[in-house]
């Protein structure tokens, strides 16, 4: 088993599961709340997160559950509703009960025995979901309710999100103004592909658009990618780690601020 926090591998997993669903690179999603989701759709995060923490937690699927675990069958359970259906062959058995509250970007893990007298009646293809009691009575907490990373294209108003998905417009423009409305808001790679959705170069426009963020917002941007920047961002308190983005006031910067205005104007224009 891998010796990183048990914490930050599930959070992992869980992250990555939801964003493959939305697959903002070609698609704009940031939300899985979104209309632009279909309920189909939404139900392959569990799916999804069944590979991914096998991935994360250095485990193999092995019949004849999911995985074993110190000797123990475990089938493991995702779910973006607030209950797991448990198919007949994980009834009376362990499992690791994911949960994903999108709305709350938040998410919790339990273990649990899913004997068939704490079910309800199954479906026409024999799965069953759990008696709320039950979960509350039985389930042990693995990971209580722990944040997931907040995509910062939530973050904006709905006048706001017209302007930076405006399509209209340029990727270089729609950055700029994107950075303006978030100051000091660490933006993730994946947002930057969200918002150049279908583009190859939305990094390179992220690149170009550091001068006019500065000219037209008072902001100086420092990307993750370049490991000065990362550790000057870090030193006020940004993590720009997975090649993250941040726009940094002026005041904040205080005595660095010329250097990380040199750093980010000398980067703008790298492929």
């Amino acid at each position: 088993m891998t010796s990183h926090p048990l914490e930050t591998l599930l959070t992992g997993a869980v992250n990555d599961a939801v964003e493959y669903v939305l697959d903002g690179a070609r698609t704009w999603r940031f939300d899985l709340n979104s209309p632009d989701v279909d309920s189909d759709e939404r139900a392959t995060v569990g799916t999804k997160l069944q590979y991914r923490v096998l991935a994360a937690l250095d485990l193999i699927k092995e019949p004849p559950l999911d995985t074993t675990i110190l000797g123990i069958a475990v089938e493991l359970k995702g779910t973006v509703r607030t209950n797991w259906m448990i198919p007949r062959e994980g009834q009376c058995q362990i499992c690791l009960l994911i949960q994903v509250d999108a709305k709350n970007d938040r998410h919790q893990v339990l273990l649990m025995r899913t004997h068939r007298i704490w079910l309800n009646r199954g479906n026409g293809d024999q799965k069953r979901n759990i008696m709320a009691d039950a979960i509350r009575t039985y389930a042990l907490p693995v990971l209580p309710w722990t944040p997931l990373p907040r995509n910062p294209l939530k973050l904006l108003t709905s006048e706001q999100k017209a302007v930076v998905f405006n399509l209209k417009e340029g990727i270089k423009r729609r950055l700029t103004a994107l950075f303006g409305y978030l100051p000091e808001v660490v933006i993730p790679r994946i947002t930057i592909e969200t918002v150049g959705a279908n583009r190859k170069d939305a990094a390179r426009r992220a690149r170009e658009a550091k001068f006019d963020v500065y000219t037209q917002h008072g902001l100086v941007v420092l990307m993750g990618t370049w490991i000065p920047q990362q550790e000057l961002a870090a030193r006020h308190g940004f993590d720009l780690s997975g090649e993250a983005w941040v726009a940094i006031r002026p005041e904040t910067l205080g005595t660095d601020f010329e250097v990380a205005k040199a750093m980010s104007f000398a980067t703008s224009q790298r492929t």
